[in-house]
């Protein structure tokens, strides 16, 4: 039986020491969440993980969803009650300002959970992780009257949401959809179609589920510029708030997949169901948008997350099992083996794990605060660099994150050997939960389409330029410090590629997009293997300081250091062949004729 320890102290410290946490101290929210009462938050959320979620996970994915005659789904024992216990804490609306029924609290407390959660039980942290997204759209493009209606339900955790876009001809090409709004005489309209692969669709944890909906009205542009958003209620409610009749929505089917059991996974049927427009008609990705960047930031997380518990179980595996012999002489003379540990290639692959997870999690806190800054910052500059940041990172923390999550649950497989293969252990479960995040949310490959061909030449490229700046300016003030050289002097040579990666997008692809198409995927893993390592000198920066000024902590910060120097010796090389892949261009990936594939 696999078990899970939330790294609530590896948190705090990335909040605390490399993000500098209270320099937002004056923000809204901030001041109701000072570091002291932030660590209550994070300790609880570990604590609630650790204890309600974690044992729920094997039997929840053994047990999984059902659907019933009446087209209602249960969810696996245990979850609803664990759900209620989540709603009851807070954790939904934690984020979401008090007059809609939330704590008002900053945006980056509620990551925490978000991993957490996902690390003891993804398949039912989607849930209320859902319901999140949805709360965010609704709250920046509803009417105040939807807002009031909905937005308190679904914080307090009585109501939860959806978002349904796909269909069975469109999933990324959202032009090509086909279902329907017809407007009604009250002002709502009629929704008719079919979506499918929709998470959390049907189920008995709420008394209602609130889904916003893509569709085209009667009439409207052809493409993507004709798509409308929409609230479409599984039961109807009335204006005082109350629940009326059931709507004409419908689970016809749960789909029969890899991963994620415990989540109900739903075939939509909309059959003339009441709808309500969100925004103005028309302009439904805009709104959906808010959700989808929201929920990408929440799938990278799961990435980081699935690495986090496979590496956990992987290391106290590698520490109890004895097999074989160290290679400098035996480590365990009075057994008849030695754990496992002392082999090069098991340590090889913890800590390319543990390396990874660390700056990872810095980089999903520091996108939280990110967005905190858009949100909140009464200074329009540090709105509009955050803006930049986020914008520019959000693909990239979605793709890579994800990618190298699900790498990693196959490394921490790998450490088990035949036992990783078997399901008691747990180990194969993580790796099957892992692989949904590399495709939903838009696939790996979109995402990295998305920051080549818009997040790169927005604005005249102004978010990579202050990104390569910034990361620049820090080395260089990091460069002097004789302690900092295993970080800095990689870093510089990393940071070079970059720019030469940058150039050469610049100078081929415009004239030739299918050479944008073809360098994208690396380019990502560029851009991110970079970010990664910018975190690494920002956490190693902190952990030196730590050591002088708290030499208690030294043995952990030394932990963190060799895990660093680690990243640096060992998986930071790889932007050189990356830029070396995508600088060959698309004329051999793009000469085969189709039909000789």
């Amino acid at each position: 039986m696999p078990g899970y320890k939330a790294p609530v102290e590896d948190t705090l410290f990335l909040l605390n020491d490399v993000l500098d946490y209270e320099s937002c101290a004056t923000l809204p929210g901030f001041s109701e969440a000072p570091l002291d009462v932030a660590s209550q938050i994070i300790s609880e959320a570990g604590k609630f993980c650790e204890e309600v979620l974690a044992p729920l996970n094997a039997s929840g994915d053994r047990a999984g969803c059902a659907r019933h005659p009446d087209s209602s789904v249960t969810t696996p024992p245990g979850f609803r009650e664990a759900f209620e216990a989540y709603a009851l804490g807070g954790w939904i609306g934690l984020p979401v300002p008090p007059a809609f029924g939330g704590q008002g609290l900053p945006y980056v407390l509620s990551m925490p959970m978000s991993e957490f959660a996902s690390s003891a039980n993804m398949a039912f942290a989607m849930y209320p992780g859902l319901t999140q997204g949805a709360l965010a759209a609704l709250l920046r493009h509803g009417s105040e009257d939807q807002k009031k209606r909905f937005a308190p339900k679904m914080a307090e955790g009585r109501w939860t949401g959806t978002m349904n876009l796909t269909e069975p001809q469109c999933g990324t090409d959202l032009g090509l959809l086909t279902t329907r709004a017809a407007p009604r005489p009250d002002g709502s309209y009629s929704l008719t179609g079919q979506k499918i692969f929709i998470s959390a669709g049907e189920h008995d944890l709420s008394d209602n589920i609130i889904h916003l909906v893509l569709a085209r009205i009667e009439g409207a542009p052809a493409g993507v510029k004709g798509i409308s958003l929409f609230i479409v209620p599984k039961i109807i409610v009335n204006s005082d708030g109350s629940l009326g009749a059931r709507n004409n929505v419908s689970c016809g089917a749960i789909e029969e997949k890899m991963g994620i059991h415990g989540n109900a996974t739903c075939v939509m049927n909309y059959d003339g169901a009441q709808g309500f427009l969100i925004g103005e008609a028309n302009r439904g990705l805009n709104a959906m948008f808010v959700m989808m960047n929201e929920a990408r930031l929440g799938v990278a997380v799961q990435g980081l997350a699935q690495s986090e518990i496979a590496y956990q179980n992987a290391r106290t595996y590698a520490l109890e099992r004895q097999q074989g012999r160290a290679l400098t002489g035996p480590k365990n003379p009075d057994g008849k083996a030695d754990p496992i540990i002392v082999h090069p290639d098991i340590r090889r692959m913890l800590l390319e794990i543990r390396a990874f997870n660390h700056a990872a999690r810095g980089l999903a806190l520091g996108a939280a605060l990110d967005s905190d800054i858009a949100h909140r910052s009464p200074d329009p500059a540090a709105r509009q660099a955050a803006e930049d940041r986020l914008g520019l990172m959000t693909p990239v923390l979605k793709g890579v994150l994800t990618d190298i999550g699900f790498e990693n649950t196959v490394k921490a497989q790998q450490v088990l050997g035949g036992h990783g293969y078997i399901r008691e252990w747990g180990m194969e479960q993580f790796v099957r939960d892992a692989r949904i995040a590399m495709i939903y949310e838009g696939a790996n490959g979109i995402q990295a389409l998305d920051l080549v061909g818009r997040k790169l030449p927005r604005d005249g490229g102004r978010a990579i330029m202050a990104y390569l700046k910034e990361a620049g300016e820090l080395l260089t003030t990091n460069a002097s410090n004789e302690a900092m050289k295993p970080f800095v002097a990689p870093m510089q040579a990393a940071l070079a590629d970059l720019h030469k990666a940058t150039m050469w997008l610049m100078q081929n692809a415009l004239a030739r997009p299918d050479n944008a198409g073809a360098a994208s995927y690396d380019y990502m893993h560029l851009l991110g293997r970079v970010a990664l390592g910018v975190m690494w000198v920002k956490i190693a920066r902190a952990a030196l300081n730590a050591k002088i000024c708290a030499p208690e902590t030294s043995s952990a910060m030394d932990a963190r250091l060799t895990a660093g120097r680690f990243f640096m010796e060992r998986l930071l090389p790889e932007t050189a062949f990356r830029l070396a892949r995508l600088s060959a261009g698309a004329d051999t990936m793009m000469s085969l004729p189709a039909e000789m594939f």
